[in-house]
C-alpha cells in the first residue's frame, strides 16, 4: 500500500467497535431500569442490600445478551481484509449494528409488559406458544398492547433515534504497510473472538460452562429479581435448539428408585366407577381473584360468586399450586400428570413425538369416549396436537361452533383469541349431551385472557372495578360458567360425573401475598360431585399434576402408569407435596416448608403458610429436614429428566 496519512486513532475500526458496544450496554442498562418500575411491585420493593449484586449481574447477562447479537457485527468490523475499507463498508456495519440493537431493545420492552403474566423471562418457547395463532388475531392483540403502553412505544422510537447519533463509523482504515495491516487485524480479530467466546460462556476458565438462565441465583434471591437481571434475547436465543435435555446424576438407578419413582402403581383390586369426568381449565383464574379461596383475607376483591357457590359445595386444598406460569404449562401438567419442571418444554417437537399417557389415554382403555373443547381455532397454542397425543377421541374449536348459527355462529368471536365463553360453553354442554357414556371432556377457557374485554351486551352490567383489569374479565367468565352449571345441572349425565375445575396459572395481582414466589402459582384445585359427599377444605398440599393421578384413583382405575403427582384421595395430608420451576429455580413444597433449589444448590428455604410473601429465608436451620426435602426433588428432576429424554 502507497504511505497515506494514518487515521486519528478514536477512529479506527477497534476503538469505534468499543465505543459502538458501549453504547448497547447503555441501552440494555435502560432497558433494566424500565423493567424494574414497570414491574416494582413484583419485585415486592425488597431491594435492600441487591442493588450491586444484581448490577453484576445484569452486566454478566447483558454481556452474553449483546455477544450473541452483536458478534456478526464485531467479526465484520474485525475482518482483515484491507479490501474493505471503504465508507460504504462500514455505513452497512452501522446499519446492522443498529437492526440488532433495536430488535433486543424491542424484546426487553416487550417482555417488559408481558412478565407481570408469566413471572419469567419469555424463551423461544413463549415464541413458539403463538405461532399457531391467526395473523388477524395476533395483529390486533400486538395493536391493543401498543396502544395500552403507548409511552413504552415512544420511549422504543426515542432509544433507536438515539441508537442512529450515537452508533459511529469508523474512518477507513490506512496502513503504511500492508503486513502491518494484516498483523494488526489478525490480533485484534483473535482478541475480538476470545472477547466473544468468553462473554457468552460467562468466563474462560476450563471449568466454566457456558452461563444459562439458572446461573442467574447466583447474584439475587427471587426468580423476580432474576427476571430484572436477565434480558430476553439471551433467553431466546440460549434456548434455541434445546429441546435437548442433560440428565443430571444425582443419584445410581438403584438408589433413585427407592427415593422416587413416576410409575403410580394403583390398587389392583379395586372396583372401577364408570362415571363420567368434566376437567375445566380457566384461563387465568388464579387464587386471589375467589373470595371461597381466601376465608382469612379481608381485603381480597372476590369477582366469583359462583365458584365461590360450588367451593361450598366441593373438595378444595388449603395449598393448591400450578406447575407453570404459561398457558401450554397448564394442559400436560392437569391432564397427563407431567409439570413443567424444564424451561422451554412444553409443547415442543420432541415432546409431541413422545408416547405419553393422560387422563382420556387411560380411560379410553376402559371403554370412554372423549374430547377436548377449546374456543380458539383448531391450531391454536398446540392444544389439538397434544389432545392427540395424550388420547382425546375429537377437538372441537372455533371453526366447529361457528357451524351451529343458533349459537352466534362468528359473531360470538371475541375479536382477539376465541369464541366468548358463554355461548362457547354452552356449545360444549349441548354436544356432550350427544356422546355416549361414560365420557371424560376437558376444556379450556379463553374470556378471562387479556385484553379482558366483555360482549357488548355486558359493558355496562360488567364495568371495570377495582384496581385491576382483570377483575372484570373473571367476573364475565365466572358468569359463563354458572350459565354452564346451570344448563349441565339439567342434562341426564350430570348427576354422575366428576367435576374438576382449576386454572392454567395465575395473572395480574395486588395483593402482597400472592406476588412471591408462592403467591404467583396459587390457583383453585375443585373436586365436586353432585351425588357425593366431596366437600370441605383439606389441610394439604395439591398441584395440577395431581389431578390425573387423583381422578383415576377416584374412580378406581387399577393400571400403573406415569405420572409426577400422586392419587390425592390415597395418600395422607402430610404425604402431600408440590413442585414448580421460574427462571431455573425449582420451588419444593412439603409440610409448611417450601425449599428453593437452582440445580446445584439450595438458594432458601420458607415457612410459606406463616409467610406468604417468603421475607424470612431459614436456609439452614432446619438441616435434617431440608436435607429430605432436596433428596426427594433431585430424585423428581433426576426421574422427570430421564423420562423426557427417554426414546
Amino acid at each position: 500500500m502507497s504511505e497515506r496519512t494514518k487515521s486519528p486513532i478514536l477512529k479506527t475500526p477497534f476503538i469505534v467497535m468499543v465505543r459502538n458496544l458501549a453504547v448497547v450496554y447503555v441501552a440494555f442498562f435502560i432497558c433494566h431500569l424500565i423493567f424494574i418500575a414497570y414491574n416494582r411491585d413484583s419485585l415486592m420493593a425488597d431491594m435492600g442490600g441487591m442493588i450491586w449484586p444484581m448490577t453484576k449481574g445484569a452486566l454478566v447477562f447483558d454481556t452474553a445478551g449483546i455477544m450473541y447479537l452483536c458478534a456478526l457485527y464485531m467479526v465484520l468490523m474485525m475482518f482483515p481484509f484491507h479490501f474493505k475499507e471503504k465508507e460504504w463498508y462500514y455505513t452497512l456495519t452501522k446499519v446492522l449494528l443498529v437492526v440488532v440493537t433495536s430488535a433486543g431493545i424491542m424484546a426487553n420492552l416487550v417482555d417488559t409488559v408481558y412478565f407481570p403474566y408469566t413471572g419469567c423471562r419469555s424463551t423461544l418457547q413463549v415464541l413458539s406458544e403463538f405461532s399457531n395463532e391467526g395473523g388477524g388475531q395476533i395483529t390486533g392483540i400486538i395493536f391493543k398492547a401498543l396502544l395500552d403502553n403507548w409511552y413504552l412505544v415512544l420511549i422504543y422510537i426515542l432509544m433507536v433515534w438515539l441508537l442512529c447519533i450515537c452508533i459511529g463509523k469508523p474512518d477507513a482504515l490506512k496502513y503504511c504497510k500492508t503486513y502491518i495491516y494484516y498483523i494488526v487485524r489478525l490480533i485484534l480479530i483473535a482478541f475480538t473472538g476470545v472477547g466473544i467466546v468468553a462473554g457468552i460462556r460467562g468466563g474462560l476458565s476450563h471449568n466454566i460452562r457456558p452461563i444459562t438462565m439458572s446461573n442467574a441465583y447466583r447474584y439475587v434471591n427471587t426468580p423476580a429479581q432474576a427476571a430484572a437481571i436477565l434480558n430476553t434475547p439471551f433467553c431466546v436465543i440460549r434456548t434455541m435448539g434445546n429441546e435437548d435435555m442433560k440428565v443430571p446424576s444425582y443419584f445410581d438407578n438403584d438408589e433413585l428408585e427407592s427415593v422416587y419413582s413416576p410409575v403410580i402403581n394403583p390398587d389392583s383390586t379395586a372396583v372401577f366407577r364408570p362415571m363420567n369426568v368434566v376437567v375445566l381449565i380457566l384461563e387465568s383464574f388464579g387464587s386471589e381473584y375467589i373470595g371461597a379461596m381466601n376465608p382469612e383475607v379481608d381485603d381480597i376483591h372476590d369477582c366469583a360468586p359462583f365458584m365461590d357457590s360450588l367451593i361450598n359445595n366441593a373438595l378444595t386444598f388449603e395449598t393448591s399450586l400450578a406447575n407453570g406460569r404459561k398457558s401450554i404449562d397448564a394442559m400436560p401438567s392437569v391432564l397427563s400428570g407431567i409439570p413443567m419442571l424444564k424451561d422451554h418444554l412444553f409443547l415442543t417437537p420432541t415432546i409431541m413425538s413422545k408416547e405419553i399417557s393422560g387422563l382420556a389415554k387411560e380411560l379410553v382403555t376402559k371403554g370412554y369416549y372423549s374430547a377436548f373443547f377449546h374456543g380458539a381455532d383448531h391450531g391454536s397454542m398446540g392444544f389439538e396436537s397434544f389432545s392427540k397425543v395424550i388420547g382425546y377421541n375429537d377437538y372441537y374449536a372455533l371453526e366447529d361452533f361457528v357451524k351451529k348459527p343458533e349459537y352466534g355462529g362468528s359473531d360470538m368471536f371475541d375479536g382477539f383469541w376465541a369464541i366468548w365463553d358463554e355461548e362457547f360453553l354452552q356449545y360444549m354442554c349441548d354436544e356432550m349431551s350427544t356422546f355416549r357414556e361414560p365420557f371424560v371432556v376437558s376444556a379450556f377457557t379463553a374470556s378471562s385472557h387479556h385484553p379482558y374485554n366483555v360482549p357488548e351486551r355486558y359493558q355496562d352490567i360488567y364495568p371495570q372495578e377495582g384496581n385491576l383489569p382483570i377483575y372484570r374479565g373473571i367476573r364475565y367468565s365466572d358468569h359463563a360458567l354458572k350459565l354452564f352449571f346451570d344448563k349441565a345441572s339439567q342434562q341426564p349425565w350430570f348427576d354422575k360425573t366428576l367435576f374438576v375445575l382449576t386454572a392454567d396459572h395465575t395473572n395480574l395481582s395486588e395483593h402482597p401475598q400472592y406476588q412471591s414466589d408462592y403467591g404467583k402459582f396459587r390457583v383453585p384445585i375443585i373436586f365436586y360431585c353432585p351425588q357425593d359427599s366431596l366437600s370441605g377444605r383439606r389441610p394439604c398440599i395439591a398441584q395440577q399434576s395431581d389431578i390425573t393421578p387423583s381422578i383415576l384413583g377416584y374412580l378406581g382405575y387399577d393400571k400403573p402408569y406415569y405420572g409426577f403427582g400422586q392419587d390425592l384421595f390415597h395418600v395422607t395430608d402430610g404425604e402431600t407435596w408440590a413442585a414448580n420451576l421460574q427462571n431455573g429455580l425449582y420451588s419444593y413444597y412439603k409440610g409448611d416448608l417450601v425449599i428453593q433449589f437452582d440445580g446445584e444448590n439450595e438458594t432458601g428455604l420458607f415457612a410459606y403458610r406463616d409467610d406468604p410473601t417468603l421475607k424470612q429465608n431459614l436456609k439452614g436451620t432446619q438441616p435434617q429436614i431440608e436435607q429430605e426435602m432436596l433428596r426427594h426433588l433431585k430424585a423428581l428432576i433426576q426421574q422427570y429428566l430421564i423420562f423426557m429424554t427417554s426414546k
